[in-house]
Protein backbone atom coordinates (compact mmCIF):
# COMPACT_ATOMS: atom_id res chain seq x y z
CA UNK A 1 0.00 0.00 0.00
CA UNK A 2 2.64 2.48 1.06
CA UNK A 3 5.00 1.47 -1.65
CA UNK A 4 2.26 1.88 -4.28
CA UNK A 5 1.43 5.41 -3.19
CA UNK A 6 5.11 6.35 -2.97
CA UNK A 7 6.01 4.69 -6.30
CA UNK A 8 3.34 6.63 -8.13
CA UNK A 9 4.85 9.83 -6.79
CA UNK A 10 1.47 10.89 -5.49
CA UNK A 11 1.82 12.65 -2.17
CA UNK A 12 5.15 10.99 -1.28
CA UNK A 13 4.81 12.36 2.24
CA UNK A 14 1.73 10.14 2.68
CA UNK A 15 4.05 7.18 3.29
CA UNK A 16 5.61 9.00 6.23
CA UNK A 17 2.19 10.00 7.59
CA UNK A 18 0.83 6.47 7.31
CA UNK A 19 4.00 4.98 8.90
CA UNK A 20 3.63 7.42 11.80
CA UNK A 21 -0.07 6.76 12.35
CA UNK A 22 0.00 3.04 11.60
CA UNK A 23 3.43 1.70 12.62
CA UNK A 24 2.56 -1.90 11.77
CA UNK A 25 2.24 -0.87 8.12
CA UNK A 26 5.94 0.02 7.91
CA UNK A 27 8.39 -2.63 6.70
CA UNK A 28 10.65 -3.96 9.44
CA UNK A 29 14.34 -4.44 8.59
CA UNK A 30 13.94 -5.45 4.97
CA UNK A 31 10.96 -7.71 5.57
CA UNK A 32 7.89 -7.20 3.40
CA UNK A 33 5.38 -4.80 4.93
CA UNK A 34 2.76 -6.10 7.30
CA UNK A 35 -0.52 -5.01 5.85
CA UNK A 36 -2.71 -3.10 8.30
CA UNK A 37 -5.85 -4.68 9.58
CA UNK A 38 -9.21 -3.70 8.08
CA UNK A 39 -9.82 -0.96 10.65
CA UNK A 40 -6.57 0.69 9.62
CA UNK A 41 -7.55 0.66 5.96
CA UNK A 42 -10.28 3.12 6.82
CA UNK A 43 -7.69 5.43 8.39
CA UNK A 44 -5.50 5.17 5.30
CA UNK A 45 -8.47 5.93 3.04
CA UNK A 46 -9.37 8.97 5.11
CA UNK A 47 -5.79 10.23 4.95
CA UNK A 48 -5.61 9.82 1.17
CA UNK A 49 -8.93 11.60 0.67
CA UNK A 50 -7.88 14.40 3.03
CA UNK A 51 -4.57 14.85 1.21
CA UNK A 52 -6.31 14.91 -2.16
CA UNK A 53 -8.86 17.42 -0.90
CA UNK A 54 -6.14 19.69 0.42
CA UNK A 55 -4.10 19.28 -2.73
CA UNK A 56 -6.93 20.07 -5.10
CA UNK A 57 -8.87 22.72 -3.14
CA UNK A 58 -6.50 25.51 -4.10
CA UNK A 59 -6.51 24.36 -7.69
CA UNK A 60 -10.27 24.79 -8.09
CA UNK A 61 -10.13 28.55 -8.37
CA UNK A 62 -6.78 28.57 -10.13
CA UNK A 63 -7.69 25.96 -12.72
CA UNK A 64 -8.90 28.51 -15.25
CA UNK A 65 -6.36 30.42 -17.33
CA UNK A 66 -8.90 33.09 -18.26
CA UNK A 67 -12.28 34.20 -16.89
CA UNK A 68 -13.96 33.08 -20.11
CA UNK A 69 -12.65 29.54 -19.50
CA UNK A 70 -14.38 29.53 -16.10
CA UNK A 71 -17.60 30.81 -17.67
CA UNK A 72 -17.47 28.07 -20.31
CA UNK A 73 -16.77 25.45 -17.66
CA UNK A 74 -19.69 26.42 -15.44
CA UNK A 75 -22.08 26.77 -18.38
CA UNK A 76 -21.12 23.31 -19.65
CA UNK A 77 -21.39 21.74 -16.19
CA UNK A 78 -24.83 23.29 -15.71
CA UNK A 79 -25.88 22.17 -19.21
CA UNK A 80 -24.90 18.54 -18.57
CA UNK A 81 -26.65 18.62 -15.18
CA UNK A 82 -29.79 20.07 -16.80
CA UNK A 83 -29.81 17.44 -19.55
CA UNK A 84 -29.78 14.56 -17.07
CA UNK A 85 -32.26 16.31 -14.80
CA UNK A 86 -34.61 16.87 -17.76
CA UNK A 87 -34.60 13.14 -18.52
CA UNK A 88 -35.98 12.52 -15.04
CA UNK A 89 -38.47 15.34 -15.59
CA UNK A 90 -39.72 13.68 -18.76
CA UNK A 91 -40.43 10.48 -16.82
CA UNK A 92 -42.01 12.33 -13.90
CA UNK A 93 -44.34 14.25 -16.22
CA UNK A 94 -45.26 11.19 -18.29
CA UNK A 95 -43.60 12.46 -21.50
CA UNK A 96 -41.26 9.45 -21.35
CA UNK A 97 -41.89 5.96 -19.99
CA UNK A 98 -40.66 5.45 -16.45
CA UNK A 99 -37.53 3.34 -16.15
CA UNK A 100 -36.20 3.11 -12.58
CA UNK A 101 -32.61 2.35 -13.64
CA UNK A 102 -32.50 5.22 -16.12
CA UNK A 103 -33.96 7.58 -13.50
CA UNK A 104 -31.40 6.48 -10.90
CA UNK A 105 -28.50 6.76 -13.35
CA UNK A 106 -29.53 10.23 -14.49
CA UNK A 107 -30.16 11.42 -10.92
CA UNK A 108 -26.69 10.22 -9.89
CA UNK A 109 -25.08 12.12 -12.77
CA UNK A 110 -27.12 15.26 -12.07
CA UNK A 111 -26.15 15.06 -8.40
CA UNK A 112 -22.45 14.79 -9.25
CA UNK A 113 -22.67 17.61 -11.77
CA UNK A 114 -24.45 19.86 -9.25
CA UNK A 115 -21.18 20.20 -7.33
CA UNK A 116 -19.01 21.31 -10.25
CA UNK A 117 -20.06 24.74 -11.51
CA UNK A 118 -19.60 26.77 -8.35
CA UNK A 119 -15.79 26.77 -8.38
CA UNK A 120 -16.10 28.72 -11.64
CA UNK A 121 -17.84 31.78 -10.18
CA UNK A 122 -14.55 33.44 -9.31
CA UNK A 123 -13.29 36.96 -9.69
CA UNK A 124 -13.64 38.38 -13.20
CA UNK A 125 -16.26 35.85 -14.31
CA UNK A 126 -19.12 38.31 -13.93
CA UNK A 127 -18.58 39.77 -17.40
CA UNK A 128 -18.67 38.12 -20.80
CA UNK A 129 -20.95 35.46 -22.24
CA UNK A 130 -22.90 34.83 -19.05
CA UNK A 131 -26.36 35.29 -17.60
CA UNK A 132 -24.93 35.45 -14.08
CA UNK A 133 -26.26 38.50 -12.25
CA UNK A 134 -23.98 40.80 -10.21
CA UNK A 135 -25.89 39.67 -7.09
CA UNK A 136 -23.80 36.49 -7.12
CA UNK A 137 -20.72 38.50 -6.17
CA UNK A 138 -22.59 41.07 -4.04
CA UNK A 139 -24.47 38.44 -1.99
CA UNK A 140 -21.99 35.57 -1.94
CA UNK A 141 -23.33 34.02 1.26
CA UNK A 142 -26.86 33.94 -0.15
CA UNK A 143 -25.59 32.50 -3.45
CA UNK A 144 -23.59 29.83 -1.63
CA UNK A 145 -26.65 28.94 0.48
CA UNK A 146 -28.77 28.64 -2.69
CA UNK A 147 -26.14 26.41 -4.32
CA UNK A 148 -25.95 24.20 -1.23
CA UNK A 149 -29.74 24.00 -1.05
CA UNK A 150 -29.90 22.84 -4.68
CA UNK A 151 -27.12 20.31 -4.10
CA UNK A 152 -28.93 18.96 -1.05
CA UNK A 153 -32.17 18.63 -2.99
CA UNK A 154 -30.28 16.95 -5.84
CA UNK A 155 -28.90 14.43 -3.32
CA UNK A 156 -32.42 13.75 -2.06
CA UNK A 157 -33.55 13.21 -5.65
CA UNK A 158 -30.71 10.75 -6.24
CA UNK A 159 -31.67 8.89 -3.05
CA UNK A 160 -35.33 8.80 -4.10
CA UNK A 161 -34.38 7.58 -7.57
CA UNK A 162 -32.41 4.69 -6.06
CA UNK A 163 -35.63 3.42 -4.48
CA UNK A 164 -37.27 3.09 -7.89
CA UNK A 165 -40.51 4.52 -6.47
CA UNK A 166 -41.98 6.96 -8.99
CA UNK A 167 -44.06 8.83 -6.39
CA UNK A 168 -40.95 9.44 -4.25
CA UNK A 169 -39.05 10.59 -7.31
CA UNK A 170 -41.87 12.98 -8.24
CA UNK A 171 -41.83 14.58 -4.78
CA UNK A 172 -38.04 14.95 -4.76
CA UNK A 173 -38.07 16.25 -8.33
CA UNK A 174 -40.58 18.93 -7.40
CA UNK A 175 -38.48 20.06 -4.42
CA UNK A 176 -35.33 20.13 -6.52
CA UNK A 177 -37.08 22.15 -9.22
CA UNK A 178 -38.12 24.67 -6.58
CA UNK A 179 -34.53 25.15 -5.43
CA UNK A 180 -33.35 25.55 -9.03
CA UNK A 181 -36.04 28.14 -9.73
CA UNK A 182 -35.27 30.11 -6.56
CA UNK A 183 -31.61 30.38 -7.50
CA UNK A 184 -32.41 31.35 -11.10
CA UNK A 185 -34.89 33.99 -9.91
CA UNK A 186 -32.27 35.62 -7.68
CA UNK A 187 -29.04 35.08 -9.56
CA UNK A 188 -29.66 34.45 -13.28
CA UNK A 189 -30.51 37.02 -15.90
CA UNK A 190 -32.91 36.43 -18.75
Amino acid sequence: MLKGVEMLGIFPEMGDIVRTLIPEAAPKSGNPPVYPQRKNMKAISILVVAAATIGFSGAASAQFAKPEDAIKYRKNALFVMQQHYARIGAMVSGRAPFDAKVAADNAAIAESMSRLPFAAFGEGTDKGDTKALPEIWKEQAKFKAAAEKMQGEMSKLAAAAKTGNLDSIKMAFQSTSGSCKACHDDFRGK
